[in-house]
C-alpha cells in the first residue's frame, strides 16, 4: 500500500499527511521520483525531509530540514483553507461507494455501538484539499455504508459535491492491500482500476459490503521493484515500526 501510494504522488505536489501509511508513502515518494514534493503535517511542520518516521503529527523529528515549524493555524488554516494542499491522505472505519468516510461512530449516532476517535483534521482535509487519497486495509467492515459521514467524499455521487460547495475534486484514489480504485468521472462511484499481483476480482468483492464498478478488463498492479522495497525497508522504516 505504501509503495502504491508513493507512486501516485507527483513531484512538486504539496501533500498533507498523517502518521502511519501516508508517511511511508510520502517519504518513499521523496526518495524515489518526487524529491520536490512538499510534505505538510497537521501539527504544523511544513516541507519536511525527515530522516526517521514520526510517532505523531507533532513529533519533533518532523522538524528536520523543514521550511517552517508552525502549528495548526498554518497547516489547516493558511495552507489547507488557502487552497495550497494538492493531496490529502485519509483513512476511516467505514468507506462508502462515493468515498465518504466515517471515523465517528458505528451504529446510531445517539446510541452508538462504538464511538470512534472522531474527525480531527480529516473533515477539513476532505472538504478543502484539491484531492484526497484514501489508504486502508481491504476489509468488509470498512467497505460498508457509512453510519455517519465524518469526512465528505463525493456525497451522493454525480455533481452533489460541487453543489454542496465543497472545494477540489474530492477523493481520487482508494489504495488497499488488494487493489487500487478510482472514481467514475460522471457517477463518482468507486471503480477498480488495478488488482495487486495474485488478487482476483472475487477476493475484492467478498471483502466489501457494496459493489464497486468492476470493468471486464482490469490491469495488474505493477509489482514492487527491488529498489522500492530496499528504500522502504532500509531507509524509510528500518526499525519496522509500521512494516512489522
Amino acid at each position: 500500500m505504501a509503495i502504491c501510494g508513493a507512486r501516485l504522488v507527483p513531484d512538486g505536489a504539496v501533500v498533507l499527511a498523517g502518521t502511519g501509511l501516508p508517511v511511508l508513502a510520502c517519504m518513499l515518494a521523496q526518495k524515489l521520483h518526487a524529491p520536490h514534493a512538499k510534505i505538510v503535517y497537521e501539527g504544523g511542520n511544513i516541507d519536511t525531509h525527515n530522516k526517521e518516521l514520526p510517532l505523531s503529527v507533532s513529533d519533533p523529528r518532523l522538524m528536520y530540514r523543514a521550511s517552517a515549524v508552525a502549528d495548526l493555524r498554518e497547516s489547516l488554516g493558511e495552507l489547507l483553507q488557502g487552497g495550497y494542499i494538492d493531496i490529502g491522505f485519509l483513512g476511516g472505519a467505514q468507506i462508502d461507494r462515493y468515498g465518504n468516510l466515517n471515523s465517528t461512530v458505528i451504529g446510531n449516532y445517539k446510541k452508538p455501538k462504538v464511538r470512534l476517535v472522531g474527525s480531527g483534521g480529516a473533515n477539513d482535509i476532505a472538504s478543502l484539499a484539491m484531492s484526497t487519497f484514501i489508504i486502508t486495509k481491504h476489509e468488509k467492515r470498512k467497505f460498508h455504508k457509512c453510519d455517519y459521514i465524518t469526512s465528505p467524499g463525493h456525497l451522493k455521487g454525480g455533481d452533489s459535491r460541487l453543489k454542496a460547495g465543497l472545494r477540489g475534486e474530492g477523493p481520487k484514489f482508494i489504495i488497499t492491500d488488494l487493489c487500487i480504485m478510482d472514481f467514475h468521472p460522471k457517477s463518482k462511484k468507486a471503480r477498480v482500476v488495478s488488482l495487486h499481483p495474485g488478487v482476483k476480482k472475487k477476493d475484492v468483492l467478498k471483502n466489501m459490503s457494496w459493489r464497486p464498478i468492476m470493468p471486464r478488463k482490469i490491469e495488474e498492479t505493477k509489482a514492487p521493484t527491488a529498489k522500492e522495497l530496499r528504500i522502504l525497508r532500509e531507509e524509510v522504516d528500518p526499525k519496522r515500526e509500521y512494516l512489522g
